[in-house]
């Protein structure tokens, strides 16, 4: 059993409409669980959303619905979808600046990197990606320095390059939040 170090947090996990990668969400989700946070689910519309290999999730609200401070973490998750639905949504990157700006952790999985990237929030940071020409070109135009590695930190950012990852990727956002609890 999992201690609770992260009991009274919140997470938010941020999918795509259609096309999440369903792994990239439920992964990290059983993790946040497990060491004691709420989950809470929003996509970029109300309604069902579809993932790649067959989930199906009814996001609990909508991006324009979250308000950064309920949340002590954001979670952009990845898949086909992102860079239809997420990569460009101005709601989405003023909310993952507003926690930047609170020194809350905000992380990307796979394709989704390219989210923060475009949000202004990689320049000078660490991160990885799954590696497309246009998500590798997002992270080198939004000024980010590209790491070949599974998952990568750097302060409160965290970003992991794909669904194989997914597992140690919510440890380390876990890592993350834990170190702002621990710095307060």
């Amino acid at each position: 059993m999992a201690d609770k170090k992260l009991s009274g947090k919140r997470v938010l996990m941020v999918i795509a409409p259609n096309q999440f990668r369903d792994e990239e969400l439920s992964e990290p989700k059983k993790v946040f669980l497990a060491h004691g946070a709420q989950v809470t689910i929003a996509a970029c519309k109300s309604g069902e959303a579809k993932g790649m290999l067959g989930a199906s999730v009814t996001p609990d609200i909508t991006v324009a619905d979250a308000k950064s401070e309920n949340f002590d973490a954001a979670v952009v998750v990845g898949g086909m979808g992102s860079p239809t639905y997420l990569w460009d949504d101005e709601q989405l990157h003023v909310l993952l600046q507003q926690l930047t700006k609170s020194n809350k952790v905000v992380a990307a999985i796979c394709l989704s990197g390219a989210v923060l990237a475009r949000a202004g929030l990689l320049r000078g940071k660490r991160a990885t990606v799954y590696a497309t020409p246009e998500s590798v070109d997002a992270l080198k135009v939004g000024g980010a320095n590209l790491v070949k590695d599974h998952v990568v930190r750097d302060g409160l950012v965290v970003t992991a390059d794909g669904p194989d990852a997914a597992q140690d990727f919510g440890r380390v956002v876990v890592e993350a939040m834990t170190t702002v609890a621990s710095a307060v």
